[in-house]
């Protein structure tokens, strides 16, 4: 049998219908992307979490003349976000300039983002290990396992090109894999192979969003 139930509208469709007055459509969009901001700030904030939300939607709403349809518009939002992070954090530390986020890592900052529910050791010790690399390689390997996205995807939302993005992501997961040996010296079984860091990857994104 045919199903009756209306296509979904897209997001692009969405973000115009709210730009031209209709708060249904912004409604929708915040609800169907919710989880995934919520995601995107969890192990980098330790705290204005839902200041930082707001202000990513309205920053797509004020930028929407910026999504053309080109690319996805999820990396548009995380373009957006990723944004909003940086100036946070350049606002928060009062370093506008001096902080690279090439070569700055969370916990170098001095954050300690409130633990995710996880379902192990490895798992906390893994987003602890994703807290100590620089942020623009935590950004592009949290993408990458929460949001599944493609590094033309991840390129797109962070500014860089495709090629760059690629090589973000083999250098984060090295970075990662020495983090994770160090914190995880002497645990039987707990050698970061790429298996290894996909399944606790898994483990951990089941857990993201429960507490906040």
């Amino acid at each position: 049998m045919e199903s009756t139930r209306p296509p979904a509208v897209d997001d692009r469709a969405l973000l115009d219908a709210w730009g031209e007055g209709d708060a249904g459509a912004g409604e929708q969009l915040f609800a169907r992307h919710f989880e995934s901001v919520v995601r995107f700030f969890q192990n980098k904030i330790d705290r204005d979490h839902d200041d930082l939300i707001q202000q990513t939607f309205l920053g797509c709403l004020e930028g929407r003349a910026r999504f053309r349809g080109e690319g996805s518009f999820r990396a548009f939002l995380f373009g957006v976000a990723h944004n909003v992070l940086g100036k946070h954090l350049r606002t928060r530390y009062r370093e506008p300039l001096a902080l690279d986020f090439a070569h700055v890592s969370i916990a170098e900052l001095g954050d300690s983002p409130s633990l995710v529910v996880a379902e192990d050791q490895r798992q906390l010790m893994m987003l602890a290990a994703l807290r100590r690399i620089p942020l623009d390689h935590q950004v592009a390997l949290e993408l990458h396992y929460w949001e599944a996205m493609t590094a033309a995807e991840i390129g797109e939302s962070i500014g860089v090109p495709v090629g760059t993005a690629k090589t973000r992501l083999r250098r984060a997961k090295q970075l990662l894999a020495a983090e994770l040996s160090d914190l995880l010296a002497g645990v039987s079984g707990a050698e970061p192979t790429e298996t290894r860091l996909d399944t606790w990857a898994a483990g951990i994104r089941r857990g993201l969003g429960e507490q906040r």
